[in-house]
């Protein structure tokens, strides 16, 4: 019997895992090529023999998604399986009537087939877009877990951007890991709090590998799932928790797969309630009680810091810098950075875009709709770090305001003053509570 020909459109993170777990070891599956969109220079790789198991001895080669309708035609494929996230709805129909026009079904892997059942009792913390404040919140729940007496460690979503047999299982719990896994700036963003807090946190491209290493070698009493990009969770989750921002009201049932996630949750999270209208608060409110009328709804605000060996930034002339992947698929118009430059009534925020150069210039003419005067930490590549230092360096500024979550002044070389602006998670009455009872009845009871 012939092998059903797929191909899996991606961005290095649900499609490998789609891949594991269904298709890897599924001989009436042929899976001819990956696609790959939202992540630079991540096409023109294999995804390797390593990792692909005994029916793929070559490995798998990973195309631009541009080439998708060639590679159809070219191999003879039957199924397309779209497997990225974190895109309106708009997007993911687009790429289905390409698909169906051209034969192909056009799949969507579902939470039951792919999600990994681990030893452990499993919390995953998701969010409907990319920068709600999801990994605030995981650290918020680590310290819960910490407070109990239980040990616990997170695995986050993949962001497995370099040698991929090497990155199949990575394990972070001190700053050297991140220069030992040759991590990128959009990777340090999300480990870097994570180990500055003392916590564990694990990620790669294999996720039951991943997931049995921290079983064994961590022994935890319980495992936090750390979603990133809106995907869904990886894990059979016991307790689920779900992020909304209400910045962006309207998202939540707008956007793939982020409206399954807060259909699915038991907890939902209305996050940055001090930096939002009140209009769009309510918006927001309305959604999830017709999409999730049985989860517990709790409340947050995104506090900012200041730190620095400077802080007094008011009347500054300060160039802005903010979480990269926050403001180009996630979509945000501004960051930390920008509420707090309002809040310190800074003299301006520079536009950066006169001294854009290179991979960073590139990042403004895809996403044109990055707020006047801010800088995305783009660093996918040294190309794009040195890139970004040179525009951060070219720029007429008084300081760097940076939102980033890590440590800027550790991977640029400025020529002007950093301060950072930190952001926590600071929940308002009844929400830990909440969270409390919740973990003891799901997982503890």
């Amino acid at each position: 019997m012939a092998k059903k020909k797929v191909l899996i459109m991606g961005a290095a993170g649900r499609d490998f895992h789609n891949f594991n777990t269904y298709y890897r070891d599924n001989d009436e599956f042929e899976v001819v090529a990956f696609t790959a969109t939202q992540i630079p220079d991540i096409d023109g790789r294999k995804y390797p023999a390593e990792l692909a198991g005994s029916l793929y001895p070559n490995g798998i080669p990973i195309h631009d998604e541009s080439e998708l309708k060639t590679l159809i035609q070219k191999h003879g494929v039957e199924e397309v399986v779209f497997a990225y996230s974190d895109v309106p709805y708009k997007v993911v129909m687009n790429k289905s009537a390409l698909v169906n026009a051209l034969g192909p079904d056009f799949t969507v892997m579902g939470y039951g087939r792919t999600a990994v059942k681990s030893t452990k009792p499993v919390i995953s913390i998701c969010a409907v877009r990319t920068g709600c404040g999801k990994s605030q919140t995981t650290r918020f729940v680590y310290d819960i877990f910490k407070k109990m007496g239980k040990k616990v460690v997170a695995v986050r979503h993949p962001m497995p951007y370099g040698d991929l047999a090497a990155q199949k299982v990575q394990r972070f719990a001190e700053l050297a890991d991140l220069e030992k896994h040759k991590c990128t700036i959009e990777e340090m963003e999300e480990y870097e709090p994570h180990i500055v807090a003392g916590n564990v946190i694990y990620s790669g491209v294999d996720y039951e590998a991943i997931v049995r290493k921290a079983e064994s070698f961590d022994q935890p009493d319980v495992i936090l799932w750390d979603g990133g990009n809106n995907d869904l969770p990886f894990y059979q989750a016991d307790l689920k928790i779900v992020v909304v921002d209400p910045h962006r009201p309207g998202h939540e049932e707008n956007y793939f797969p982020g409206e399954a996630n807060l259909i699915m949750a038991d907890i939902v999270v209305i996050n940055k309630m001090d930096s939002a209208d009140a209009k769009d608060i309510e918006t927001v409110k309305k959604n999830i009680a017709r999409l999730a009328p049985n989860a517990q709804v709790v409340e947050a605000d995104s506090e900012l810091t200041l730190k620095g060996d400077d802080i007094n930034i008011t009347g500054k002339r300060v160039l802005v810098v903010e979480d990269g992947p926050t403001l180009t698929h996630g979509e945000m118009k501004i960051g930390a950075a920008a509420v707090a430059a309002k809040r310190h009534n800074v003299a301006a925020m520079v536009d950066p875009r006169p001294a854009a150069v290179g991979k960073i210039k590139f990042t403004y003419e895809k996403y044109p709709y990055i707020g006047e005067g801010i800088l995305p930490a783009m660093g996918y590549s040294d190309e794009q770090k040195k890139d970004l230092e040179t525009t951060v360096n070219n720029t007429k500024a008084d300081l760097v305001l940076s939102g980033t979550p890590i440590d800027l002044g550790r991977i640029i070389k400025a020529n002007k003053p950093i301060v950072r602006v930190d952001y926590e998670l600071k929940p308002k009455s009844g929400f830990e509570s909440v969270i409390e009872k919740a973990i003891k009845a799901k997982l503890f009871n």
